[in-house]
């Protein structure tokens, strides 16, 4: 063997061993994060297999069962509690679910293209005050949403707006942070010069706005629809202080109505804990389907190629 071959054979051999090496500390790394993941996955699907545990049960079970709090006891009944949840006070609860869905659909899209004009004019427009304006954006998101609810009260009031669902609806089609979302993913997503490109060749602004630009920006369309339907499905301080009217609530502000007379013991006292806890994991289980349904177009990388 020559000299240059056995120096490129001993090198070989201590590139190999530097890299089981690195592979070694490598995985002895990952270890720990898989272990610090492991037990964030279990602190988060505690509460949900509470759920499903105990909205099984009855009265008598949930204060009173063989199994605990945590494990199934003789009184299983998903079904009698499934239909008592959607008996109960002329189903109600369906009227309640009903709404949600109506306020997350029309304000998450309504959010989310707000978001996407916005954001699209602050990324790719340059005019006066622009740098100013989104500073301001900015601010707002520090602002707490529960302390904009008084102020937004009395601007519906004079409209007289309250105890409608456009007091729900208006309000939540603002959303500082879905514009501050997509401001950045578009600054970085969308290159001035694939519209240019599209300019040049004839398209005006709103061609190039939908033909080009918007099917780039889809990751986060979907990511601010999800948020802004979440947020909305979830939303309780606002609807609790604009409407009066319980046909008109969304499931958060009914579901707690209810544990006000369960806590109280007026309405039924035990009887209602067993339809709140049930119907807490039914109002979970529309959002867990939009998650799992919209997770496949996160996606990144639409824009890779498109200027070659």
């Amino acid at each position: 063997m020559t000299v240059t071959a056995l120096d490129s054979t001993r090198a070989f051999e201590r590139g190999a061993a530097s890299g089981r090496r690195l592979g070694g500390r490598r995985r002895r790394g990952i270890v720990p994060a898989h272990i610090f993941l492991g037990i964030l996955v279990v602190y988060f699907l505690i509460p949900v297999y509470w759920m499903v545990v105990n909205s099984s049960k009855d009265a008598a079970g949930l204060f009173g069962g063989t199994g605990g709090s945590m494990w199934f006891d003789k009184n299983v009944g998903y079904l009698a509690n499934l239909q008592d949840l959607f008996t109960y006070d002329g189903s109600i609860y369906l009227h309640w679910i009903g709404n949600s869905a109506l306020y997350a659909v029309a304000g998450g899209v309504g959010s989310t293209i707000v978001s996407i004009l916005a954001g699209y004019g602050f990324a790719k427009f340059a005019f006066r005050g622009r740098n100013l304006m989104f500073s301001l954006l900015l601010g707002a998101v520090m602002v707490p949403l529960t302390a904009l609810v008084i102020p937004t009260f009395i601007l519906a009031s004079d409209a007289g707006l309250t105890n409608t669902i456009w007091a729900v609806i208006l309000p939540s089609l603002l959303n500082p942070f879905g514009v501050y979302l997509m401001r950045v993913y578009i600054g970085d997503a969308v290159p001035d010069e694939l519209l240019d490109a599209a300019r040049v060749d004839g398209a005006g602004e709103l061609r190039t706005f939908l033909q080009v630009a918007l099917p780039l920006m889809r990751p986060a369309i979907v990511t601010v629809l999800l948020l802004s339907m979440v947020a909305t499905w979830n939303n309780y301080f606002l609807p609790l202080v604009m409407l009066s009217d319980k046909t008109l609530y969304p499931v958060t502000v009914g579901i707690g109505v209810w544990q006000g007379l369960a806590s109280g013991n007026n309405g039924g006292g035990h009887s209602l804990w067993s339809l709140i806890v049930m119907g807490s994991l039914i109002s979970v289980v529309p959002l867990v389907i939009a998650f799992l349904t919209l997770q496949r177009y996160w996606r990144g990388g639409l824009s890779i190629g498109s200027l070659k």
